[in-house]
C-alpha cells in the first residue's frame, strides 16, 4: 500500500496557490507543458563511501578471504577487498572501535567498542548488518582474542578478568579467568588491565595472559590453574608466539623485546633493544621510547622476521614514526609520513602452528594505508588502488558531473597514467577478496575536486566505485616561496594562498577555469601533447570599488552601456595593460600604499607543460590603494564563447581568454544604471589602516586585522586577532567567509541557526581545523555592518535565449544574479563566424533587471518550449597543439547547436528561465518576462545548494537546505516532489562541498577524508543492491598443516581441545546476568536478506565440497584400479615361478 504524506500534499497545496497567484493571466501556454515526474520517481539514500578511514583506530584482515577491516575513533566500520570492493557501515552509539576480530572464512566480524560493547557482524550480505550484542556492565574491555576455528570469543577486561563468550548465541559462559588466581598469592599488587590473550599454537588447553605490569602467565584451561608465571621489569604493550609454541616475545615501554622459554619462567632467554645504544661496559642500554606492537613470523627457508613499531631513541626528537622490519643480522628502518595506528603482518596460512611464510606487512596510519612486500630486497610498497589520496591535501571545493562525454575518461586516465609514481612492488595488491557488484547503472561519472595546496583531482566515479584519473597542479604558474621571510606582503592569506575556491569545466570542450583563495582565475586548455610556455600570458584585473561621491541613480547611468572594444571597461577604473606582460611596476614601497600589484607573482622562466590541462591564460586582481581584492565568489565560462566572467563583493568582470582581453569590468550597482533598487551608503573611512599596509598589525582592532591574519582553510584566529570580539561575532564572521554560493545573508541566518543548536567554533579540534570552516582571508577590510549591507554578485548563466522582452528570436546573453536576489542580463553580441571572432571581440551590454527574488540567488537555468533543459552553447573540443594547420581552422565549425529548434511555423518561440534563490523558485516567459510559477521553498531556513537536474523522466530543481531537507521541484510548474530530512548542517565543510548532478546523483564531504555519495533517484535504489559489491565470497579452507608420521606417533603435534566440554552450559554453569547485557541484532528484510545470502553461501559452499569430494573420490578410484593392476601382474609372476620351481630339489634351485 502505497504512504500517504500529508507535508507532500500541504507542500503541493501552497505551490499551486502561489503558483496561481503569480501566473501571468494572458500566459495559456504554462498550461500545455506536461510533466513526467512525479514523487513515485524519488528516493533518497546512501550509496556508497569513498575515501580514507577518518581517524582510524583499529584494524584486522582475514587471510582466506583476503579482506581488510578498519574501524575510526566515531565507530565506522570500512572493509576493503580488491580494486573497487568497498563498504561503510556505522555502530549506532558512535563510539570508538577498539579492536577488530574476524571470523576467518566465516563471513564474520566481531567488533569491541569503547562504551564496553563487542558486536558481531554479518558480511554475508551486501550490507553488513549486526547481529547480536552484548552490553558489558561492570567491566570496561580491553582485548579480545578468537582462536581460528573456535566458537569461543576471550574477553580481556581492565580488572584483569578473563570471559569468555560463544559466537553463535552470543552469550557469557560461567568459565572466567579470575586476576588473582591467574597471578601468585604472594603478589600485593594489581597486575592491570589485560593486554595479550592466545592459545599456545601447538596446545589449545593452554592459554597466554598478558598483563599490563609486565606479568605473563600460561593458564591451563582444563586445570583452572596457571602452569606458568613469567615477570619483568617493564609494562608489557604485546606479546607475539612462535609458531612451534615453545618461545614467546614481549615488547616493553622502554625500547625491550623480551623472548621467553616456555619451561622456564625465570628469566628470558634473550633481551633485545632494536635502537639501543650498547654500552661497553656491559650495564643496560639505554632506554627507548616503547615497542607498542611487536610480531614474530617463520619461515621455512632463512631467519624469522620480527616486525615492530616504536623503540626509537629518546634523542631522536622530530623523527617521522618508524616500522622496524628486523631480519637474520639486517634491521630495515621504515620511516612514515604519519603516526603509526597498527600493523598486521600478512601471512601464507591462517593457522597459528604452521611455518607463517610472511608475503608483506599492513601499515595503518592516521591518514594512509601502506603495505610493504616483504618479499622483495627494500621492502618496496605496494601501488594502492584504493582512492585514499582524497585528503592528500584538504578538500576545499567539489563539482559532480553525471553522464558525461564517454571519451572522457579514457583521455583523462591516458594523460594522468603517465604522472604515476614509479618503484612499486611488481606483485599484486594481496588484499584483493569480494566480487563487483552486477548493476546496470553504465553512464560515465566524474568527480572534480580543488585542493588547499592548489591542485584539482579528477576522478572516475562510474558505477558507485572511485579512481583516480588525473592531477593538476595549479601552483605551478606561480613563483615558489622558498621560505617565510620570501612571502611577497602582498599575500592576502597566511596559509595556502593557492587553495581553489571555485571549479567551472565544460565536459564537451575540456575547458576548465579555476579560482583561487588569492583573487586569481586560471584558464585551462586540454592537450594531448607536451608543450614548453616561453611567457605565460597574464591579465591584470583592478576591480571597481563603491565610490563615496557616488550615490545617486543618474551619476550611475552615466556609464557607457556598451563595450565593444577589446581591453577597455565600462567602470571609471583605468584600462589595463597588454595581457601578455607580467606585473607591471607598480606603487609597493613602505612610503604608500600597494596599488596595482596582485597577490601572487606569476612565474617568468618558461613553463613546461606535460600533456592534459595546459595554462591559457592567468587573470590576477589588484590591490587598489593600498585595498586587497576581495575574494572572487562566483564563476562561470562558456567556450562556444571564448568568455569567463567571474564577480565578487565589487562587481563583475568579463573576460575573452582567445584575445586575452577584458571586456567589462562593472561595480554591482553600475549594473543597475538608473534603476537601482537600493539605497547605498558611502563607505565609511579606515581609522587605523597603516599606510604601509602591514598585513598583520597588533595594533589594529578593526576587523581588517583579524580577516587578513586566516588562512583560506584554517578555521582558528590567529594571535594578532582583537581579544575584545565575542565569540558570536567571530562566528558569524567565519561564516560570512564565502564560497561560491555562500551569500552575507545567508551566513548571518545560519550564525544564528548555529548558536542556536549550541555549535561554537572553538569547539572544533585542532586535526580538522584545516577543513570545518570556508575559505577566509585577509581581505575583507570593512566593518561587519558594512559587509551586511553590501551586495555580492553570487551566480552567472550563460544561455542563447530572448534577454529583452518583444525580442523576436534568441540570442546570446549573460544572466546575472546577486546576494540580495537581483536577477540582471546582460545580452552579448557575439561574431557569427570563427574568422569575425578571433579578430573582433563579443559587445557585452546593460539589460537592467529582469526580477528580484527573497534571498540569494543561488542557480538559474533556461527552459525551451517543451519544459526541456537548454543547455547552454559549447565549443567542439579540439588539441591546441596539433602541428595541422586544418585542424586548427576547421576548429570553429565544430560548435554545438545553439538551442533546438522553435514551435509550430509562425508561433512566436517561448523560452522558460528558471530561477532559485534561498528562499523561492521562480519560473519567468521569455521574452514577456512575466513570472509563469512561483515556490516558496522555506521560510525558517534556507538553500545552500541548488541545481537544475536532468532526471531520465524529466528535469526538476533539487534543493539542500541549511535544516538539512532534501527537496526536488517539477519544471516548469514548480511543483513539491521530494522533501527528506536527511541531514542537518552541523559542518561548514557540508555546504562547502554538497552538489548535485543529473540521474539523481549527489555527493558531500562528510569528514577531512571522506566524500558520502547519495541518490535521489527511485530507479538507483531499486537497484542499488545489485550495485554493491559483495564481500564474502565461498572460499575453500586450506588444509591443516601435516602431523607428519613420528608426530602422530608421538603426540608431538599440535593437540585440540573441545572447548565445549570446558565453557558449555552443563560444564561451567550460567554467567551472572548483570555482568553483561545481550541485544538482538537489527531484523525484518535486512536480516531476511542476509539469511538468505548466507543460505546461497553455504550451498556454494556445500557443493564445492561436493565437487571435490567427487574428484577425490575419482582420484582415489584410479588409484584403487593401478593397485588392482600392479596385484594382478604380481600373482600372475608369482604363478609362473612358482610352476617353474615346482619339480625342482631344493639344491637344484
Amino acid at each position: 500500500m502505497k504512504k500517504f504524506n500529508i507535508r507532500k500534499v500541504l507542500d503541493g497545496l501552497t505551490a499551486a496557490s502561489s503558483s496561481s497567484s503569480s501566473s501571468h493571466p494572458g500566459n495559456r501556454e504554462n498550461d500545455s507543458i506536461q510533466e513526467n515526474l512525479q514523487s513515485e520517481h524519488f528516493q533518497l539514500c546512501k550509496t556508497v563511501r569513498h575515501g580514507f578511514p577518518y581517524q582510524p583506530s583499529a584494524m584486522a584482515f582475514d587471510p582466506v578471504q583476503k579482506i581488510l577491516a578498519i574501524g575510526t575513533q566515531s565507530g565506522a566500520l570500512r572493509l576493503f577487498g580488491r580494486a573497487g570492493v568497498e563498504c561503510y557501515c556505522q555502530h549506532e552509539s558512535g563510539s570508538a572501535i577498539i579492536q577488530l576480530q574476524f571470523l576467518i572464512n566465516e563471513g564474520a566480524l566481531v567488533s569491541a567498542l569503547a562504551d564496553d560493547s563487542i558486536h558481531l557482524w554479518n558480511l554475508r550480505q551486501k550490507q553488513p548488518a549486526v547481529l547480536h550484542s552484548l552490553k558489558f556492565n561492570r567491566e570496561r574491555i580491553t582485548f579480545l582474542a578468537l582462536p581460528f576455528q573456535s566458537k569461543w570469543l576471550y574477553v580481556g577486561t581492565e580488572r584483569g578478568n578473563i570471559h569468555t563468550v560463544n559466537v553463535e548465541s552470543f552469550t557469557l559462559s560461567g568459565y572466567v579467568i579470575m586476576w588473582n588466581k591467574a597471578i601468585e598469592l604472594s603478589s600485593k599488587s594489581h597486575p592491570g588491565p589485560v593486554v595479550h590473550i592466545s592459545d599456545n599454537p601447538m596446545d589449545e588447553a593452554k592459554l597466554l595472559i598478558g598483563f599490563e605490569c609486565g606479568i605473563v602467565v600460561l593458564w591451563d584451561l582444563r586445570t583452572k590453574k596457571a602452569d606458568y608465571r613469567y615477570t619483568y621489569d617493564e609494562a608489557i604493550h604485546s606479546v607475539a608466539w612462535h609458531h612451534e609454541g615453545k618461545q614467546f616475545i614481549c615488547s616493553h615501554s622502554d625500547g625491550t623485546l623480551t623472548i621467553w622459554n616456555i619451561r622456564a619462567p625465570a628469566k628470558p632467554a634473550q633481551i633485545i633493544t632494536p635502537h639501543g645504544k650498547q654500552p661497553k661496559d656491559g650495564k643496560k642500554p639505554e632506554p627507548c621510547k616503547p615497542i607498542l606492537k611487536v610480531e614474530y613470523k617463520t619461515t621455512r627457508v632463512g631467519d624469522p622476521f620480527m616486525v615492530l613499531f616504536g623503540g626509537l631513541s629518546y634523542d631522536t626528537v622530530g623523527r617521522r614514526a618508524c616500522l622496524t622490519v628486523m631480519h637474520g643480522k639486517s634491521t630495515a628502518v621504515l620511516e612514515m609520513d604519519y603516526p603509526i595506528v597498527d600493523f598486521l603482518t600478512l601471512c601464507e596460512t591462517p593457522y597459528p602452528n604452521d611455518v607463517q611464510e610472511p608475503y608483506a606487512v599492513v601499515i595503518l596510519l592516521e591518514k594512509d594505508l601502506v603495505l610493504i612486500d616483504l618479499a622483495q630486497i627494500g621492502y618496496p610498497i605496494f601501488e594502492n588502488p584504493y582512492p585514499l589520496s582524497l585528503h592528500e591535501s584538504p578538500v576545499t571545493c567539489c563539482e559532480y558531473f553525471a553522464d558525461c562525454p564517454a571519451e572522457l575518461i579514457p583521455a583523462l586516465y591516458s594523460v594522468g597514467s603517465r604522472q604515476k609514481r614509479q618503484g612499486y612492488s611488481k606483485k599484486e595488491w594481496p588484499i584483493s577478496g569480494g566480487n563487483w557488484g552486477q548493476g546496470t547503472q553504465s553512464y560515465p561519472e566524474i568527480i572534480i575536486t580543488g585542493h588547499a595546496d592548489g591542485s584539482i583531482k579528477f576522478w572516475d566515479a562510474s558505477a558507485i566505485m572511485l579512481q583516480v584519473l588525473y592531477k593538476l597542479k595549479s601552483a605551478k604558474v606561480f613563483e615558489k616561496v622558498r621560505n617565510k621571510e620570501d612571502k611577497p606582503s602582498t599575500d592576502i592569506v597566511d596559509e595556502d594562498p593557492f587553495a581553489i575556491q571555485i571549479l567551472s569545466w565544460c565536459p564537451e570542450s575540456r575547458m576548465l577555469c579555476v579560482a583561487g583563495v588569492s583573487a586569481h582565475v586560471i584558464i585551462y586548455r586540454f592537450s594531448k601533447h607536451e608543450v614548453t610556455t616561453e611567457v605565460v600570458q597574464l591579465l591584470e584585473v583592478r576591480m571597481p570599488y563603491e565610490l563615496n561621491d557616488v550615490d545617486s541613480p543618474e551619476a550611475a547611468g552615466e556609464q557607457t552601456p556598451s563595450v565593444s572594444t577589446p581591453g577597455a571597461s565600462s567602470s571609471p577604473q583605468t584600462a589595463l595593460p597588454p595581457a601578455d606582460t607580467h606585473p607591471s611596476t607598480s606603487s609597493n614601497s613602505s612610503d604608500g600604499p600597494r596599488d596595482n600589484v596582485p597577490c601572487l607573482k606569476v612565474r617568468c622562466s618558461p613553463l613546461k607543460q606535460s600533456p592534459g590541462y595546459q595554462v591559457d591564460l592567468v587573470v590576477q586582481l589588484l590591490w587598489v590603494s593600498g585595498e586587497p581584492p576581495q575574494q572572487i565568489t562566483s564563476l562561470a565560462l562558456n567556450s562556444a564563447y571564448g568568455l569567463v566572467v567571474f564577480g565578487n563583493s565589487n562587481g563583475l568582470a568579463v573576460v575573452d581568454y582567445f584575445q586575452k582581453t577584458l571586456l567589462m569590468n562593472v561595480g554591482v550597482q553600475e549594473l543597475y544604471g538608473s534603476a537601482d533598487p537600493f539605497q547605498r551608503q558611502p563607505r565609511s573611512p579606515r581609522k587605523t589602516r597603516q599606510p604601509s599596509g602591514g598585513p598583520c598589525d597588533a595594533n589594529d582592532g578593526s576587523n581588517a586585522s583579524e580577516d587578513r591574519c586566516k588562512s583560506p582553510t584554517s578555521g582558528s584566529t590567529s594571535p594578532c586577532n582583537s581579544d575584545e570580539e565575542n565569540k558570536a561575532q567571530k562566528f558569524i564572521d567565519k561564516m560570512k567567509s564565502k564560497s561560491r554560493r555562500f551569500s552575507k545573508t545567508v551566513s548571518n541566518d545560519l550564525a544564528k541557526m548555529s548558536r542556536k543548536l549550541g555549535t561554537a567554533p572553538d569547539q572544533k579540534q585542532d586535526s580538522d581545523a584545516k577543513d570545518s570552516s570556508f575559505s577566509r582571508s585577509r581581505s575583507s577590510s570593512v566593518t561587519s555592518l558594512e559587509r551586511e549591507a553590501r551586495e555580492v554578485i553570487t551566480a552567472f548563466h550563460f544561455c542563447e535565449t530572448m534577454s529583452r522582452k518583444g525580442e523576436a528570436g534568441p540570442g546570446p546573453s549573460l544572466w546575472v544574479g546577486t546576494s540580495q536576489g537581483s536577477m540582471l542580463v546582460l545580452p552579448l553580441a557575439v561574431p557569427a563566424s570563427s574568422e569575425l571572432r578571433m579578430q573582433q571581440a563579443p559587445a557585452v551590454s546593460f539589460g537592467g533587471t529582469v526580477t528580484r527574488l527573497k534571498g540569494c540567488v543561488v542557480t538559474m537555468a533556461t527552459l525551451d518550449s517543451t519544459g526541456a533543459p537548454l543547455l547552454p552553447p559549447y565549443e567542439v573540443w579540439y588539441d591546441p597543439n596539433l602541428p595541422d594547420e586544418r585542424e586548427e581552422k576547421d576548429r570553429w565549425k565544430r560548435r554545438g547547436p545553439a538551442s533546438p529548434p522553435g514551435g509550430p511555423e509562425g508561433a512566436p518561440e517561448t523560452h522558460y528561465v528558471v530561477l532559485c534563490s534561498e528562499k523561492q523558485a521562480e519560473v519567468l516567459v521569455l521574452p514577456s518576462q512575466h513570472s509563469a510559477f512561483k515556490h516558496n521553498i522555506t521560510e525558517a531556513s534556507f538553500v545552500l545548494r541548488a541545481d537544475v537536474v536532468l532526471m531520465p523522466a524529466g528535469s526538476c530543481i533539487a534543493c539542500f537546505c541549511a535544516n538539512g531537507h532534501i527537496m526536488t521541484l517539477s519544471l516548469p510548474a514548480l511543483r513539491p516532489l521530494l522533501d527528506v530530512n536527511y541531514l542537518p548542517l552541523t559542518d561548514m565543510r557540508i555546504a562547502r562541498t554538497f552538489c548535485f548532478s543529473n540521474l539523481g546523483q549527489a555527493l558531500y564531504l562528510t569528514s577531512p577524508t571522506e566524500i558520502q555519495r547519495i541518490t535521489y533517484s527511485q530507479e538507483t535504489c531499486d537497484n542499488l543492491q545489485e550495485m554493491l559489491c559483495e564481500l564474502f565470497t565461498p572460499v575453500e579452507t586450506p588444509e591443516a598443516p601435516n602431523r607428519g608420521f613420528f608426530k602422530g606417533l608421538f603426540g608431538g603435534g599440535a593437540q585440540s581441545l573441545d572447548r565445549e566440554d570446558l565453557f558449555g552450559e552443563v560444564a561451567a554453569g550460567k554467567a551472572s546476568r548483570s555482568l553483561a547485557q545481550h541485544i538482538p541484532g537489527p531484523g525484518g528484510m535486512e536480516g531476511m536478506k542476509g539469511a538468505a545470502t548466507g543460505i546461497m553461501g553455504d550451498l556454494a559452499r556445500t557443493r564445492m565440497a561436493l565437487d571435490e569430494r567427487g574428484q577425490k573420490l575419482g582420484e582415489l578410484e584410479e588409484r584403487t584400479a593401478g593397485m588392482m593392476h600392479s596385484a594382478d601382474s604380481f600373482s600372475k609372476h608369482a604363478h609362473d615361478i612358482m610352476l617353474k620351481c615346482k619339480d625342482k630339489k631344493w639344491y637344484q634351485l
